[in-house]
Parts: C-alpha cells; sequence; structure tokens
C-alpha cells in the first residue's frame, strides 16, 4: 500500500515484540517509518529480531521502513536521531515510546530486593528515554502546530505487576503524557497513554515454548501488537483526537470505541474487570 501523502512515524525500541508489531502496522498502511533498536544482527539479543529486519518488514508491507540503531541511554543519539528525521522529512507526524532496559529477573518471583538492581534500569530506558524522545519530538511538532506522541502503558501503572520498578515506570508514563497535554495543547499537539494487553510476542513465545499446556489459555487471549498500532492510528485520525489528550486510554477499549480489531479479526479484551483501570489525575494546574 503506497499512499499519496505518507505520515512520518517513529517507534522507539522496535527489534522486537511490542515495537516491532506497531511499526509493522504503520508499514501496512503505508507510512514512513523510523525504527530505532541496538540488535543490529542476529545474536545481539536474547530473542530473536533486529532494527534492520523490522524496517525491511515495514518495506515489504507497503511502506517505508527506516532503520536507526540508537542507544536511548545516550541523549547525544536521541538528539541526532530527531535532527536526522526533521533533516530527511521535514517533520515527524507520531511518536512511539516503547525502548524500555526489560531484566531478565523482571517476572522472577519474589520481592525488588532479592532481584538484580539492573532492574531501575527501567526507569532509565522506559521511563527517562521516553521523556527526552518526546522532549525533541515535542519541538517539531510544536513548529507543525500538529502531532501525537504516545507511551506505551500497561495496567502495571495501577495494580502491582512485576515489581516496584516496572510499576514507577508505567505509572510515570501515564502522568507524563497528562503534564505533557497540558503544555501542548496550544499546539494542537496531542499525548497520550496506551494500555497494551498480553501481546503474542517474541518473548511469550518463548515462555509458550517452554510450557505450553499452562500457557496455552493466556496465549489465546493474547492480542497481536500491530493491534495497538492500529488504534493508534484511528485515534491520530479521530477528530476528537485533542479532547482524549493526557489520557491514559485502554487499547482494547478505545480500538472497540473506535472499531478496530485485531489483525485476526478479534476483538481484544479489555482487562479492566480484573486489574483495574487508569489512575484519573486532577486538573489543578500549579504554576
Amino acid at each position: 500500500m503506497n499512499k499519496k501523502n505518507p505520515r512520518v512515524i517513529l517507534v522507539t525500541g522496535a527489534s522486537r515484540g511490542a515495537g516491532k508489531g506497531i511499526a509493522l502496522a504503520f508499514g501496512g498502511l503505508g507510512d514512513i517509518v523510523y525504527v530505532t533498536g541496538r540488535s543490529q544482527k542476529e545474536g545481539d539479543a536474547p530473542l530473536p529480531g533486529t532494527v534492520f529486519a523490522t524496517a525491511n518488514e515495514i518495506t515489504e508491507k507497503g511502506g517505508t521502513g527506516i532503520a536507526c540503531v540508537v542507544d536511548h541511554s545516550d541523549d547525544a543519539q536521541v538528539a541526532a536521531l530527531f535532527q536526522r528525521i526533521e533533516k530527511e522529512q521535514g517533520r515527524l507526524d507520531i511518536l512511539i515510546n516503547n525502548a524500555a532496559a526489560l531484566h531478565d529477573d523482571l517476572v522472577k518471583p519474589g520481592p525488588f530486593f532479592e532481584k538484580s538492581l539492573g532492574l531501575v534500569d527501567l526507569i532509565d530506558v522506559g521511563l527517562r528515554s521516553a521523556y527526552v524522545a518526546s522532549y525533541y519530538a515535542a519541538k517539531i511538532m510544536a513548529r507543525q502546530q500538529h502531532g501525537l506522541i504516545v507511551n506505551t502503558s500497561s495496567p502495571g501503572a495501577s495494580c502491582y505487576m512485576h515489581g516496584p520498578a516496572y510499576g514507577a515506570q508505567k505509572a510515570g508514563s501515564d502522568k507524563m503524557v497528562w503534564d505533557m497535554a497540558h503544555d501542548l495543547k496550544p499546539f494542537k499537539v496531542a499525548a497520550i497513554s496506551i494500555w497494551m494487553g498480553v501481546l503474542r510476542t517474541e518473548r511469550l513465545a518463548a515462555v509458550m515454548a517452554a510450557d505450553p499446556e499452562q500457557y496455552a489459555a493466556f496465549f489465546q487471549m493474547a492480542e497481536t501488537p500491530q493491534f495497538t498500532g492500529l488504534v493508534i492510528d484511528a485515534l491520530y485520525n479521530d477528530p476528537s483526537l485533542m479532547e482524549r489528550s493526557g489520557q491514559a486510554l485502554i487499547g482494547a477499549e478505545i480500538g472497540l470505541t473506535l472499531g478496530v480489531k485485531d489483525i485476526d479479526g478479534k476483538q481484544p479484551h479489555s482487562h479492566r474487570d480484573m486489574l483495574g483501570g487508569p489512575v484519573p489525575f486532577h486538573p489543578a494546574v500549579v504554576g
């Protein structure tokens, strides 16, 4: 699918997992999609996938995939990335902040103080890196008077999930878009956090392979990561986008509202009844 006027999109952390799926969804829509990651060749990470492979798949789907090797813990690399995008395209329509430092201890049982201190990297490459990327994206979007910034989030923002480092990253991401929306409103730029459900990713596939019987039902209820990309597309095209700016939205719920189904034709289920919903923030503005 080749668009007459393709959008310019950046998806961070897209070598695999949620970021890759979101990027592929936009590739299928014919957009120009920049993808970042650190994996340059197979074997660079325990799970399969590289940033170059993602870019190639985007192009195969009808979009234009552009691979960018970026370490999101290095602010200078991030600044250079946005300079490159503005130089090459002259604009940026959508930023999806998905890069995160996922440690093997994340799903290990036990209290946080018995796990690796490396889990705190989630606050650096996850929360902080989303702020830095949004900082540079907002400069471009404010000048062009349009744009959408999205943080990928989860119910871990409001319930106990994987421990305090993960919870702080997700809760911080939700509050970040609330505050950014206030600053971005005069420039007609929206900021939204999307709670994704259980995702059919390479990581889930590895868990399934280890114990297929235990996780069979879990896999059946999972949504594809492409679904989140399709939801973001629908939000971007929705005339009510600015009214939703600042909100944390459950992807399955907003997908139902906007008529978005998963690529397999299924309607993903919201887990609000089991895991809770986004935390409401107060509208007061101080200084």
